[in-house]
C-alpha cells in the first residue's frame, strides 16, 4: 500500500502552484478568479495563462491538493461554467510548509547581508 504524501514531500513548490494555492487560501475561486487575483497581488509581474492555470489547477487535483467545491454563489452571481476550487487539508499543509519555507529564505538573505526589515525596507 502506497504512503500518503507528506506537505515536505512538495517542497520547494512550483512558482504557479504557490500562487494557485496562496489564492485559494482565504476563499473558494473559480479559474479566470484566481488568475486576476494573482495578477493583482503580483502587481502584474506573474501572469497566469489559462494553459499555464488549467494545467496547474489539474495537477493540483491528482496531487490532492485542492478540489472542486460543490458550494456555488447564488445563481444570479455565478455562472453555470465556472468550477471553483478549494484548499484541501493537505494543500493547506502544502502552503503553510512553503510560505515558512520562504520566510526562513528571507531571513537568511537579511541576515547575509545584514539587513534587518526596517534597514532593507528605506
Amino acid at each position: 500500500m502506497k504512503k500518503p504524501p507528506t506537505p515536505e514531500s512538495f517542497l520547494p513548490l512550483k512558482p504557479n502552484w504557490f500562487h494557485v494555492l496562496l489564492s485559494l487560501a482565504g476563499q473558494k475561486q473559480h479559474g479566470y478568479g484566481i488568475m486576476q487575483e494573482v495578477l493583482e497581488r503580483t502587481g502584474g509581474k506573474v501572469r497566469l495563462w489559462p494553459a499555464t492555470l488549467y494545467g496547474t489547477l489539474k495537477r493540483l487535483i491528482e496531487e490532492d491538493l485542492i478540489e472542486e467545491s460543490g458550494d456555488r454563489p447564488a445563481a444570479e452571481l455565478d455562472d453555470a461554467r465556472r468550477r471553483y476550487y478549494k484548499l484541501t487539508a493537505l494543500g493547506r499543509k502544502v502552503l503553510a510548509g512553503e510560505s515558512e519555507r520562504l520566510e526562513d529564505l528571507v531571513r537568511l538573505i537579511r541576515a547575509k547581508r545584514g539587513l534587518t526589515k526596517r534597514e532593507a525596507e528605506s
